[in-house]
């Protein structure tokens, strides 16, 4: 018998992370979750989006045995926006039997049933900084941090629980061209004395944040990505503590902040050199090594491969070529650092827009995932 039952201290939540990091260890192409990061991002006076959205952390257990993990959730700003009452499912994971995720799943409908909700869909989390969409496509390629990785039984087990493909992104590894395209400079230059950008230059991380900056990129996030599936508007307190979580992490050549003639962030662009393997060797901890393989990659002189994080441009400007100027700023950069490919990170499949970016370049859609979602019975 499979039992599924709530938790929340942070010796549970523990245990909860130690169950995807065990599922997947055999597996090469997965990047195990840190503890401190699955357990800040679940409890209450931690996360501040806990304080705006219901949720629920579960395990599942057969025999005393730990087979499956979930977070139920409600995200009323996304509700309202979209009119419907949705469940979200996220932070999923199971072992390959259909009967545990089955009852996984049935758990958050009886969950967000009890709560008024006529529908789940999932895998979503809180924000759109929690990873989302189940990989569908691409299951012998290596992960990204930004992203989940699953097996390929976990969309086998939604399509035979009655869940249909809600919404789908793309994900592409793009060569890194040996000399930016004359037609980016072409297009970079016209744009910058046509709306009168310029590209800030900064001496390190901090000044990014004393001058608000930080803050601005992550407004501007708000304002840019209003129309994309899911998206829910970020509150202070949120782009805040986001703020003081990533933004210290960040490497200052491989971000590119774009201001107009009055100084206000028109456009910017954020890479990293890809974490993916250095997070496999913290197997999820920290101490006493994964800082040491985290700044190594971190602050190395070289990367093979960077993944590119954001890019946000103000919706009035989008379609004027603006993304040209952040290429053209971003490219000299990555061949400094001898990258030879790029992670787009998804996009979503009818974001043409988005996508019509990589048409200049030689690239491959390597990977693809979805959120499902169905009514509750």
């Amino acid at each position: 018998m499979i039992n599924v039952i709530p938790i929340s201290t942070k010796k549970e939540l523990k245990r909860f992370t130690k169950f995807k990091i065990r599922l997947y260890k055999d597996c090469k192409y997965a990047i195990p979750p840190l503890y401190s990061d699955e357990r800040e991002a679940l409890l209450k006076g931690r996360n501040p989006a806990l304080d705006v959205y219901d949720h629920q952390v579960f395990i599942a257990e057969r025999d005393g045995e730990l087979v499956g993990r979930v977070v139920a959730l409600i995200n009323h700003v996304s509700n309202n926006n979209e009119g419907v009452d949705y469940v979200r499912f996220g932070f999923i994971d199971f072992i390959d039997d259909f009967e545990v995720a089955n009852a996984l799943i049935a758990k958050v409908e009886e969950w967000g049933r009890q709560r008024g909700m006529t529908v789940i869909q999932g895998p979503l989390g809180f924000t759109d900084f929690d990873p989302e969409g189940m990989l569908t496509y691409g299951f012998d390629e290596l992960g990204t941090i930004a992203c989940l990785y699953n097996y390929p039984y976990y969309p086998e087990y939604m399509e035979r629980m009655g869940f249909e493909k809600k919404a789908e992104w793309v994900e592409y590894k793009i060569e890194v061209p040996k000399e930016v395209p004359e037609r980016y400079h072409r297009i970079g230059e016209v744009v910058k004395h046509k709306y009168g950008l310029r590209v800030l230059r900064f001496k390190n991380i901090n000044e990014i944040v004393k001058q608000g900056y930080a803050l601005k990129l992550f407004n501007l996030l708000n304002v840019a990505y209003a129309d994309l599936y899911g998206f829910s508007k970020l509150t202070d307190e949120m782009i805040r503590y986001y703020v003081r979580k990533y933004v210290p992490l960040l490497r200052l050549e491989l971000i590119t902040l774009i201001v107009d003639e009055s100084g206000e962030l028109a456009a910017f662009g954020v890479a990293l050199p890809s974490l993916s393997r250095a997070m496999q060797k913290t197997s999820g901890r920290m101490l006493p090594f994964g800082f040491y393989h985290l700044l190594r990659t971190l602050h190395s002189s070289r990367a093979e491969v960077c993944d590119l994080m954001l890019v946000a441009v103000r919706p009035d400007i989008q379609n004027a070529g603006v993304v040209a100027l952040l290429f053209t700023e971003m490219m000299p950069q990555f061949h400094k650092l001898r990258t030879r490919y790029v992670e787009s990170n998804p996009e979503l499949v009818d974001n043409y827009r988005i996508q019509a970016l990589w048409g200049h370049f030689d690239k491959i859609q390597h990977k693809s995932r979805a959120v499902f979602a169905k009514a509750i019975e």
